[in-house]
């Protein structure tokens, strides 16, 4: 797993750098120095972007914008898109793409509903902005005072860590912290507590991403609020910004009759995933289901600092440290490179034009890909939904429309480097990958020998059982089954499976005596299971 994480990483860096979208498309480069859509009042020094943006070239670009999302569904053959653009407090652009579902051929449209992913984090930054504004919690607040049975392995940094902590990922919890357990079935006060048992890197001096540690964070602050997560989501940002097909629960997604359902690819052609991804457990990290139309009304509240329709709706000093550097979530890779940085559930980075960009993506496996991107010092904002697992779509369509707003032309190939550092990220993990079966492999003992139950802490049991004349593994309490196929002597493998487990992974399950190892679930050192 140690290679998906350093992907992730990479992208994330790009996309705090701004460099969160596309392909190309034409227009003339500006003259230089001429006027721009910003105030006439000259800006202080740090804000001051080094390229200036002409008149017009918002409106000028949309027609290209769309075209290219045509042209991106063409090629990609992805069922479903929505797309929106808000700029100068307007919604300019909203325009649906494809099938909501490849079975029903239902076309997308601006109200049609998409899981957020990992989108679901900077809407949460901005539930909690409101109760730092209303003194509920602080983002300095530690997560103990409202949760007092939340803890690390460290009793300093349990004791220390905040909520604005969790939200940058700079706990030291490790990376998807959590995320096997959810793949099981445990519950999220199941995960929580097994937080507790995990290695931490340095505290506030390192980086990790982490659903469960913003989950614990979010959950917190709902707790001293008095309400259920959901519930204070609907009440602090949804109801008053008008986002009425938005929701923190996965119950009122399957409601929807206007929704879009996950696809994953199948033998060259997106098939309807089945079952769709539940994220209850993580639901401020990636629970979240929205609209591009009630997105946008998002994207303009953030953009006008906290701001909606004449009425400040978070105030700016409680929203401000959320889209601030934080934590440094990819360190420069050369002294004139760009540094990625994350604040409190939004990547914050500077383009190629000096201006400052905040942005976030989501995605699922089992079918879902969103990105948004915003440039504060150019009011305007892009929001991308799709359907299907990720490759790279939302991200490209999101910077080449940033190029074509602060250049009048995309500069970078976006989609080669979007799909090739998704392709990393989606590639099949384990040693075993790719590598030819034993020319003699020993023969297994007899497999009585290896059935029951084997213990583990953090993971609980994995059971061991003859089914005809093979073994089954089971784990987790919704009793994932995964079958074991003969490698070589005692060792054998299987496919496993969840969110976290990249199509054609392999991992070994090797047996010694009463131990059983299992190389998927030992990323943390958690992969000894006792008979």
């Amino acid at each position: 797993m140690r290679r998906r994480r350093l992907v992730v990483l990479g992208i994330a860096a790009v996309t705090a750098a701004g460099l969160v979208s596309g392909c190309g498309d034409r227009e003339p480069t500006p003259v230089p120095g001429a006027a721009t859509s910003s105030t006439a009042a000259a800006p202080h020094p740090d804000q001051a972007a080094g390229v200036a943006i002409p008149r017009g070239r918002v409106e000028h670009i949309l027609g290209t914008l769309e075209y290219r999302a045509d042209e991106l569904m063409r090629t990609t053959n992805i069922p479903g898109m929505a797309v929106a653009v808000v700029y100068d407090g307007e919604v300019v652009f909203q325009k649906g793409f494809g099938v909501r579902d490849v079975d029903g051929k239902q076309s997308v449209d601006p109200e049609t509903v998409f899981q957020l992913a990992s989108l679901s984090k900077p809407v949460a930054a901005t539930v909690v902005a409101r109760q730092v504004e209303a003194g509920v919690v602080g983002w300095d607040t530690p997560v103990r005072e409202p949760e007092p049975s939340f803890g690390l392995s460290d009793p300093y940094v349990s004791d220390h860590v905040t909520v604005g902590d969790l939200f940058a990922h700079r706990s030291g919890l490790p990376e998807h912290a959590g995320d096997k357990l959810e793949d099981l079935g445990f519950d999220r006060n199941q995960i929580l507590g097994r937080l507790r048992m995990l290695p931490l890197a340095p505290f506030r001096d390192s980086y990790g991403y982490t659903n469960f540690g913003l989950t614990a964070a979010a959950i917190a602050v709902a707790d001293a609020a008095k309400q259920r997560w959901s519930a204070l989501s609907e009440e602090s940002i949804y109801r008053p910004l008008g986002m009425n097909s938005t929701s923190s629960r996965y119950a009122d997604f399957l409601a929807v009759g206007d929704r879009a359902a996950g696809h994953v690819l199948v033998d060259g052609q997106y098939r309807r995933a089945d079952p769709g991804r539940q994220p209850d457990a993580q639901s401020p990290a990636g629970g979240v289901s929205s609209s591009v139309s009630d997105m946008a009304r998002w994207m303009t509240m953030v953009l006008a600092d906290g701001s909606y329709d004449g009425k400040q709706l978070v105030a700016p000093d409680a929203l401000l440290p959320a889209v601030s550097p934080q934590a440094v979530s990819s360190p420069p890779s050369a002294p004139d490179a760009r540094t990625g940085d994350y604040g409190f559930g939004f990547n914050v980075g500077t383009s190629a034009a000096g201006r400052v960009v905040l942005s976030h993506s989501g995605a699922f496996d089992q079918g879902a890909a969103t990105a948004v991107t915003m440039i504060p010092s150019a009011d305007v904002g892009i929001v991308t939904l799709t359907n299907a697992a990720p490759i790279g779509v939302p991200e490209t369509l999101n910077a080449e429309f940033a190029d074509l707003v602060q250049f009048g032309e995309v500069r970078q190939d976006w989609w080669d480097l979007y799909s090739d550092a998704f392709e990393q990220l989606n590639a099949p993990v384990g040693e075993l990958v790719g590598a030819a079966p034993p020319p003699a492999p020993a023969p297994a003992g007899p497999l009585e020998g290896y059935a029951g139950s084997y213990g583990n802490d953090y993971f609980g049991p994995a059971t061991v059982s003859v089914e005809g004349d093979a073994l089954l593994l089971t784990m987790g309490p919704r009793n994932v089954p995964m079958p074991l196929r003969h490698r070589d002597g005692d060792t054998f493998v299987f496919s496993p499976v969840g969110e976290s487990a990249n199509p054609g992974s392999i991992s070994q399950a090797r047996f010694d005596g009463d131990r059983l190892w299992l190389e998927f679930y030992d990323s943390e050192g958690f992969g000894t299971f006792v008979r």
